[in-house]
């Protein structure tokens, strides 16, 4: 196959592969997905401030996350079911950020297993992403089985108490391969009748239960989904150690603010007790120098994987993580930085 240039080249091709059900959940959004559209227009406002004639012959991606080296500051971000995508599913995935240096965040609804990840990414970051059951010995499950896999931080996502209005999914009547999720078919052995789909997560999740997981974790504790700099301040009270300013991708609240646009907000209100990091739109190198200099430490990508696994499995996936890292370095030293370290508010507007 051809060598792609760009991401949107990617998305081209894998929805010309995809079937219209993959399609709606992989693509689609929430409501008449203006969040959706958001999240890409708040990049396409903001303006770079490049800085000349500073010595940029020697030009790194590479940066830390939680205190662990990654090769550049993109993350797989967690997106279920890869089944939908490609027959190689999460594996094919986690190879790829292992080859590239990142870190992959394997989702509570994904069709592999903590255990599988580890055994076929032995070497990979990884990050298990979680969201909580009403049966809580289901959640206790996940989180011991990814943390005795060697999972390096739990994801635990806040902005899915009721799953969002998703007509693209409607109008087809998408239902969800919970036979192939290794977590649903657990909760259904151990006698629960609701936990085959997202309907059965808890509702009545509260910060008291950040607390307790952060309390009684040895790994630590990311929040996902925060928008506000008010629930990043409870946030980090609460003992969480980074925080994902993310709205799901546009796919839960319908006219939730752009993510790139809550990300200073939240940059300020936890100054520094914490690590940020953003997901939502990110679709180009300049994409992740534009959220560096606004206070993120490193930026998630979701679609964009999935549609690289769709195209070319493993090879796809890796062919992605290739454009984000030669983009990135590519706009660090036009930008006039030397590494994302470098990257400053000044240069942004």
């Amino acid at each position: 196959m051809e060598e792609q240039l760009t991401l949107d080249e990617i998305e081209r091709l894998a929805h010309d592969v995809l079937s219209p059900d993959a399609i709606a959940y992989i693509a689609g959004g929430a409501g008449d997905e203006r969040t959706v559209r958001w999240n890409r227009e708040a990049f396409d406002r903001r303006r770079l401030r490049p800085r000349v004639l500073v010595g940029v012959s020697s030009v790194t991606t590479a940066t830390t996350v939680l205190g662990t080296t990654v090769a550049m500051p993109v993350l797989v971000a967690p997106t279920g079911f890869h089944l939908l995508a490609h027959a190689d599913r999460e594996p094919a995935a986690a190879r790829a950020a292992a080859a590239a240096g990142t870190i992959f965040c394997l989702s509570t609804v994904a069709t592999a297993s903590p255990a599988e990840i580890a055994r076929e990414a032995p070497e990979g970051l990884r990050w298990f992403q979680l969201y909580v059951f009403t049966d809580r010995g289901v959640t206790d499950d996940l989180v011991a089985e990814a943390v005795d896999s060697g999972f390096g931080a739990v994801v635990l996502t806040v902005d899915l108490p009721v799953v969002g209005v998703r007509y693209r999914e409607r109008s087809i009547s998408w239902t969800p391969p919970d036979d192939a999720v290794p977590a649903f078919v657990a909760a259904r052995s151990r006698g629960s009748e609701r936990e085959e789909s997202l309907t059965n997560i808890d509702p009545s999740l509260d910060w008291s239960y950040l607390g307790e997981l952060c309390s009684r974790l040895a790994v630590p504790v990311v929040v996902k989904g925060i928008l506000t700099a008010e629930d990043a301040a409870l946030a980090c009270e609460h003992g969480a150690a980074g925080i994902v300013v993310s709205n799901h991708g546009g796919r839960q609240l319908d006219g939730a603010m752009a993510t790139l646009d809550a990300l200073p907000e939240v940059v300020d209100a936890v100054a520094g007790r914490a690590e940020v990091y953003l997901d939502g739109g990110v679709r180009r190198g300049s994409d992740v120098v534009t959220a560096l200099a606004l206070g993120a430490r490193a930026v998630f990508a979701g679609r964009p994987f999935l549609y690289g696994l769709a195209v070319d499995g493993e090879a796809g996936v890796r062919r992605v993580l290739e454009i984000f890292r030669a983009e990135t370095e590519n706009a660090l030293a036009l930008l006039g930085c030397r590494s994302p370290a470098d990257v400053t508010r000044a240069h942004v507007s």
